[in-house]
This record gives structure tokens, C-alpha cells and sequence, in this order.
């Protein structure tokens, strides 16, 4: 099977870090990538982020794959919404993603079953799925042939969605046992504004604590991976000891800002 970062650390007993790409340019991209040998996997974000599908997410993953002999694995979080009743180009953004050399996919918004199962059947070849093979430039970008690429994809890329709705909170345990998807991703700002609380500031209020503390729950007891966003180091450790799979830790823009403000403050005495 065609490995990555992401799917080595997972074998072990500690969770896998990760980072949040929301700026654009391949020079960026690879500094992200090499910042730290503790970095498992980034997101590379097309939805909130400045990062376009078309050409940002080929420059993106190809930055990041070069960076390193073992690169942090790439995941693009597409802009299309897993919203039930909705058709917002949800297939052919997973199939230019993946196509693009991405290690997995990331969906929004995803508030049912049958939205999962059909993010599956996008992001997964036959039998298995309906994805298309064809790219020439895939199995380059992960450095094998294609028809290894083709025997190992299904095996390798991450397919994760995001529950931070009423909608997927209602449909939670049927979501979680859908086949095919690897993880569930905890978005705890609309998490807490779908269900009338205020955003974090930057921890949870107390009942979207509640409602964070009962995905990971019910991710884990159907047999799939949690992950959780953070902002900072601390937040990320304390998760980490509640026992989530994967941790966002930061996000490039907050980094770069607050480390140019910081040594600045310093500089000036304050």
C-alpha cells in the first residue's frame, strides 16, 4: 500500500498533529510543511481559506510533497457543503482534489448518512466507489505507477466529514457507521453557533463541550477516528489526554501574526 505521514502515526500510540494552510503560495505551503517534525497531516483550506481549487490545491499538494522525504500528509477541505437537499459540485471538487495528489478529503457541513455515503462513493475507485482514474500526474505527485496508485488509493486516502450542525448532530450515530469514512471532524465554531451558543473564546461554552465530548464518543465506539480543532498548543494537549485521534494545533495566519507581534512587543519593552 502507498503510505504517508498521517497513516504511519496513526499506527502508533500518540495522536496525530496537524496544522491548518489557509494562505496561498507554494513557498508557504513548504515552509508550513517543514516547521516541525511533530506535523502529521495539514489542511489545506478551500473553504474558509484563500486557497483556490484551481491551480492553489496542485501547487499546495505538490509544495508539501516536495518538502520532505516524509512530507506531512496533504488534506484538502473542499468548499462544497455535505448539506442534505444540496448539489454544490461535491463530486467534481473530491475527484480534483484527489486527482491533484491529495492524501484525503475533507467535507463540510455533513448532516446525514446518505450525504457520507455518497462522499465515499466520490472519493473511493470501484468496487468500492464511482471515482474516475485517468489523471497522469497522480501517481507521480505520490511517487509510485498508476497502476500501483490505483490498487492502493482506496486503502490510503483519508475521507473525513464534518459534524458542527444541528443536522449532523441529530444523525450523529448514523453518520459515524457509515462505510468508508475514516474519521469525523469536530468544527466547534459552528458547532456552537448552529446550536444557538456563542463561539469559542477561545475554549467551548460548556454545552458545546457536551456536544464535542459526545461525537468523540460515538466516532469511537462505531470504529473511526476523531479529530478536533484547536488554536493553540494548549487547547491541542488537552485534547490529546481526553483521547482524540487527530488535533489540529494552529493555523498558519494566527502563527505568522501573532509570532511577528510577539517579537515585536518585545522588541519595543512590552
Amino acid at each position: 500500500m502507498a503510505t504517508h505521514r498521517l497513516l504511519t502515526t496513526l499506527k502508533s500510540s500518540a495522536p496525530a498533529l496537524g496544522a491548518w494552510v489557509t494562505l496561498p503560495g507554494a513557498i508557504h505551503a513548504r515552509t508550513v510543511a517543514q516547521a516541525s517534525s511533530h506535523l502529521s497531516w495539514l489542511i489545506i483550506d478551500c473553504e474558509h481559506g484563500l486557497i483556490s481549487l484551481n491551480p492553489g490545491v496542485v501547487e499546495t499538494v505538490q509544495a508539501i510533497e516536495g518538502s520532505s522525504s516524509s512530507p506531512p500528509s496533504s488534506i484538502v477541505r473542499i468548499p462544497a457543503t455535505g448539506i442534505s437537499g444540496t448539489d454544490t459540485g461535491l463530486g467534481w471538487q473530491i475527484k480534483y482534489a484527489l486527482d491533484a495528489g491529495a492524501r484525503g478529503v475533507m467535507v463540510p457541513m455533513v448532516g446525514s448518512a446518505e450525504k457520507a455515503r455518497e462522499i465515499v462513493a466520490e472519493a473511493r475507485f470501484p468496487p468500492v466507489g464511482r471515482r474516475g482514474f485517468g489523471s497522469p500526474f497522480t501517481p507521480g505527485i505520490w511517487g509510485v505507477n498508476a497502476s500501483e496508485y490505483l490498487h492502493s488509493a482506496n486503502d490510503s486516502i483519508q475521507v473525513w466529514v464534518q459534524i458542527e450542525s444541528k443536522e449532523g448532530m441529530q444523525n450523529l450515530e448514523e453518520i459515524a457507521s457509515v462505510e468508508g469514512i475514516d474519521a469525523l471532524f469536530i468544527g466547534p465554531y459552528d458547532l456552537s453557533i448552529s446550536h444557538g451558543l456563542p463561539p469559542p473564546s477561545p475554549d467551548p461554552h460548556p454545552e458545546a463541550e457536551k456536544l464535542i465530548q459526545r461525537i468523540r464518543e460515538v466516532t469511537h465506539k462505531a470504529g473511526k477516528k476523531c479529530v478536533m480543532f484547536c488554536t493553540n498548543g494548549e487547547q491541542a494537549a488537552k485534547r490529546a489526554k481526553e483521547g482524540f485521534d487527530m488535533i489540529n494545533v494552529i493555523i498558519d495566519a494566527n502563527a505568522l501574526s501573532n509570532g511577528i507581534g510577539s517579537s515585536l512587543a518585545t522588541a519595543a519593552g512590552q
